[in-house]
């Protein structure tokens, strides 16, 4: 057989021992060129930006087509 507790913890032993796993809060910011809020170290999902570069540009596809039509 296994272990076995001989007796029972009380609420207050067991609430003590869960009192780390609490959720913490967010630390969010806003985005400084759409000013809506955002994660921090993290892309921008309303308009792309992140530490003054745009990483929602299609100028990758556009360069592409330019090149691919002349």
């Amino acid at each position: 057989m296994t272990a076995l507790p001989k007796k029972k913890h009380t609420r207050a032993r067991r609430g003590n021992k869960r009192s780390h796993k609490g959720l913490s809060t967010i630390n969010g910011l806003f985005c400084p060129e759409c000013k809506e809020p955002r994660l921090p170290h993290t892309v921008c999902k309303s308009c792309g930006e992140y530490n003054g570069r745009n990483y929602h540009s299609k100028s990758d596809k556009s360069v592409e087509e330019e090149t691919a039509q002349s």
